[in-house]
């Protein structure tokens, strides 16, 4: 079946995909069991993105607050995510897995994809944060002499942990919560913010449809 058309598309959309534990336990199962139901809708949403031809796609992952979870929560969702990037690997994108690398609650088998790595043909940019946090990214400037900045001033965006990842357009929640929960704040200045009152494991081609139809009803003022 073929996808709708739309006058204009996100450039680079950011997906939170919240709900899963609250998933899990309407279902009877235990909360963990949740997460490795969002693998599919994952996917989903790629093809769909490949389709339409979104050229950037950002998942949030975990934070490091998630990973005050008990221990077998936190362990759930690291092989998720893990076996998310894995998937992707086998797909036409580029990678790019973005956390606090240094910690042991990042997942080792994705170290070697805090460089972005391309497969296939490399039809679209995928970013994970993966044990991110929003002061973790922020604190990177920090580390940079910003007074050297060709007496310009600060370059914040040249400068955070996150530098590779572009302005995001569109970022879309599912679960009903209306908030970011720390989601990439210097990229997020300017998104438009679109909630999916169904959790995440319930994901359906309509939720991104009618998230594409509502940005396309939204004005790109950046500010101006």
């Amino acid at each position: 079946m073929a996808h709708p058309k739309f006058k204009r598309l996100p450039g680079h959309i950011g997906v939170i995909p919240d709900g899963n534990r609250r998933w899990a336990v309407a279902r009877g199962l235990a909360k963990e069991d949740g997460y490795r139901n969002g693998l599919e809708p994952g996917m989903m949403l790629y093809e769909l993105c490949l389709e339409l031809g979104i050229p950037e796609l950002t998942f949030y992952g975990f934070t490091q607050d998630n990973t005050k979870r008990p221990a077998v929560q936190t362990r759930a969702f690291q092989k998720a995510c893990v076996d998310a990037v894995r998937m992707l690997s086998n797909r036409d994108a580029s990678l790019l897995v973005i956390g606090d690398y240094n910690s042991p609650l990042f997942p080792r088998e994705l170290l070697e994809y805090r460089e972005r790595k391309t497969f296939g043909r490399n039809l679209i940019k995928i970013n994970f944060l993966v044990n991110y946090g929003w002061m973790w990214d922020l604190n990177h400037l920090l580390k940079h002499d910003l007074a050297s900045n060709n007496g310009n001033g600060p370059n914040v965006r040249d400068s955070i942990a996150s530098r590779d990842v572009s302005r995001i357009d569109l970022i879309i929640r599912w679960g009903g919560r209306r908030r970011l929960s720390g989601f990439l704040p210097v990229q997020s200045i300017y998104s438009d913010f679109y909630v999916v009152d169904d959790l995440w494991p319930d994901f359906k081609k309509e939720h991104f449809y009618d998230a594409l139809r509502w940005y396309e009803t939204q004005d790109v003022t950046l500010g101006g």
